[in-house]
């Protein structure tokens, strides 16, 4: 499966607040989003199955993938591209036994250990973070910045997407420092025109 890596919107359903979350996803794949994770950590299984059903159907018909966060099973149900794995998730090895070759499976790592183990265990893409200070996520692990983000790039050759406070104003610096592409909430979903807010993102990675 070939993956545009350049722009993923991590379509967090509890940042979307009041919003529909597929509107949301709707006008950031418009605006050049060009991978959407889906995650929920308060919505329970059914809920979330709902939404992953409609995210996919919609995605399907854009030729977007769609990447659901921590749950194995609901991306079998709703036949998303893929899964992204925590540290204290499902180890990635389990994960491929339930959905096979076809399907993408990413991993978070913040240390050059955890990006070259997950490699070796068999992940197609790290998820590598937080590179800078960020408020969509409580006790988090260290800051990497683009740096430490260039130390994990040159230890590993599969996929980086770069998360945690990244923005149109720091993005350009991201990809320089190897990142394949950068991971998203609030810099589209804080956004009032989610569609405006993906579009100058993509101007300034290309």
């Amino acid at each position: 499966m070939k993956i545009d890596w350049r722009l993923c919107l991590v379509a967090d359903a509890e940042a979307a607040g009041e919003r529909d979350i597929l509107s949301i996803i709707k006008e950031a794949v418009e605006g050049g989003v060009t991978l959407i994770q889906l995650r929920s950590k308060n919505l329970n299984a059914r809920e979330f199955l709902e939404i992953s059903l409609r995210a996919s159907a919609l995605l399907k018909r854009k030729n977007i993938p769609l990447i659901i966060n921590d749950r194995v099973d609901i991306a079998l149900a709703c036949q998303a591209s893929g899964v992204h794995l925590g540290q204290q998730d499902l180890p990635p090895t389990y994960a491929r036994k339930i959905l096979g070759k076809s399907r993408i499976i990413g991993i978070s790592v913040n240390t050059e250990e955890e990006a070259v183990n997950a490699e070796k265990g068999g992940v197609d893409y790290l998820g590598v973070g937080p590179i800078f200070s960020t408020l969509s996520k409580k006790d988090l692990r260290p800051f990497l910045g683009s740096e430490g983000l260039r130390m994990i790039r040159q230890k590993v050759k599969i996929p980086i997407l770069a998360i945690g406070g990244i923005n149109a104003t720091n993005a350009r610096e991201v990809m320089e420092a190897g990142a394949s592409g950068i991971a998203v909430i609030s810099a589209i979903m804080g956004a009032e025109n989610i569609r405006k807010a993906a579009k100058e993102l993509r101007e300034v990675i290309g």
